[in-house]
């Protein structure tokens, strides 16, 4: 006879109560009814409390029951929210992610696609950072970050790295004569006022380098690609800027043209050689690929 308190007596018990009756509650655990009643004796003796009252082929919960119920319930309901986290983390859905991205992808597409990954998700918690490229490198190798997204190059080992080859493009005001071209070269933009990112990163260095020789009327300086992209919805200047902040504004008061000297614009998305990589972490980094092509794709460049 069983005198020690087990699991499978309190899933009997707790079907009883749920169904009122030994019978319905056997066919709840898949099991015989005769085997719901030695588990409920088992319980009754392991708990040395009576449970029910036999009425013929009816039982009745005592008084004791019914505060032993609502404890066991409250269980349950933790066993089960458990066993729902654990089908989330195995379908992918709960966990934690920490990104760390330049300000160009955190202040436009990341939070967008970041936004909709989530939303099937309640129990995935996720934190997005916005930071200078080598600041992001240093989140990602000392583990305060799952993901980073940095400018290249990156030559430094322990380092998952995969990109997309992109060139820059141009970004003009709406309504500007420039607009009628299928594609602008440096020589077009003489005389032009021009609203360039600070110096201080590859990609400022490459758009100078391309413009040396070329009069500007004037240079406007902002740190954020989409500071320098708002300024050019406005009207302030022309800007050449990578494809995927320009992407957020078509139809915003900027059209987009190819540039006629090819500037690298692309990212590196990076993740620790080091550190284990979550199934979730995986499904972002692929899903995100996706989703930026696809959103270049639909820009039309």
């Amino acid at each position: 006879m069983e005198d020690t308190l087990n699991l499978r007596q309190v899933e009997a018990f707790r079907a009883v109560m749920l169904t009122g009756q030994m019978t319905t509650a056997a066919e709840l655990m898949s099991i015989t009814q005769p085997a719901v009643s030695r588990l409920i004796r088992d319980f009754e003796i392991a708990t040395r409390l009576r449970l029910f009252q036999r009425r013929g082929n009816q039982i009745a919960p005592t008084q004791e029951a019914l505060t032993l119920w609502r404890e066991v319930d409250r269980a349950f309901v933790g066993l089960n929210r458990i066993a729902a986290v654990a089908e989330e983390i195995a379908r992918q859905a709960a966990g934690t992610l920490r990104i760390a991205a330049m300000p160009a992808l955190a202040n436009g597409i990341l939070p967008r696609f970041l936004a909709r990954f989530l939303r099937d998700k309640p129990n995935l918690h996720a934190s997005l950072s916005g930071l200078p490229s080598s600041m992001v490198i240093e989140a990602v190798a000392s583990g305060q970050a799952d993901i980073g997204y940095a400018d290249g190059p990156l030559e430094r080992s322990g380092f998952i790295i995969e990109t997309r080859p992109m060139m820059a493009v141009v970004a003009i005001p709406e309504q500007h004569p420039l607009c009628e071209r299928a594609v602008i070269h440096p020589a077009d933009l003489e005389a032009q006022r021009m609203i360039s990112l600070e110096p201080g990163t590859i990609f400022a260095m490459r758009v100078e380098v391309a413009l040396s020789g070329v009069r500007r009327l004037s240079t406007l300086e902002t740190r954020l690609s989409h500071t320098a992209l708002t300024l050019v919805s406005e009207g302030a200047g022309i800007a050449i800027i990578d494809p995927t902040s320009a992407s957020e504004f078509v139809e915003r008061g900027v059209v987009v043209r190819p540039f006629g000297i090819p500037i690298d614009a692309s990212f590196l998305a990076i993740r620790s050689a080091n550190q284990s990589h979550s199934d979730i972490m995986g499904r972002f980094f692929r899903e995100f690929w996706d989703f930026h092509d696809e959103t270049i794709k639909n820009a039309g460049f």
